[in-house]
């Protein structure tokens, strides 16, 4: 069975960045956000009303990359993975009205499925940066395609401390991001190091 390591960190930090650098460093299955790809980001972009189907559906392309990444002899990497996307985003779409109580208890029980069902990651990649170096990267990045806004980052960056905080340290590999590094070039034998331990 394959190992899973998941790269996280706020919207913008540079999860993607870190990830694809690791890919082209290493050998390892992969796992991407596919925002572009997803059929209800647009949808959702443009009408609250598919909020729940967006959620539902980045669970599930999350857990089914776990288990194609499990079925892999080879370490996976994702950049988010299934934890983010539960508890960082569907818990911001629930604080901003976008899900309902009801809505919000169907994704937590789907997750919990998926949870139980499969093991979760062994290793964590925590990318920081100080808020405003990471809303200087949200802004530069200028995805065609963005859901999240500046004004999430604040919520989006206390849900991730709270999960975070609920996890063995041993787990986590926190990563100081504040200094421009496009290739990660600076932390890469760290992370490199850290997912073989697992």
């Amino acid at each position: 069975m394959g190992k899973l390591i998941v790269v996280v960190g706020n919207s913008g930090v540079g999860k993607t960045t870190l990830t694809e650098a690791l890919y082209t460093a290493g050998d390892f299955a992969t796992g991407l956000e596919e925002h572009i790809a997803r059929p209800f980001q647009a949808l959702f972009k443009n009408d609250r009303g598919f909020a729940l189907a967006n959620q539902i559906d980045y669970l599930l392309l999350r857990a089914e990359q776990e288990r194609l990444i499990r079925a892999d002899a080879r370490t996976g990497l994702q950049d988010g993975g299934l934890e983010m996307d539960f508890f960082v985003f569907t818990r911001l779409f629930q604080r901003k009205g976008l899900l309902s109580a009801l809505e919000f208890q169907l994704c937590e029980r789907l997750y919990a499925q998926v949870r139980s069902a499969q093991p979760p990651p062994e290793g964590i990649l925590w990318l920081t940066a100080p808020r405003e170096v990471v809303m200087e990267r949200f802004t530069r990045r200028g995805r065609k395609l963005e859901i999240a806004t500046r004004d999430d980052l604040q919520a989006s960056e206390t849900f991730l401390n709270e999960w975070l905080e609920g996890l063995e340290p041993d787990r986590i590999l926190r990563i100081d991001a504040t200094k421009d590094d496009p290739g990660y070039q600076g932390c890469l034998a760290e992370a490199l190091a850290f997912i073989a331990e697992r």
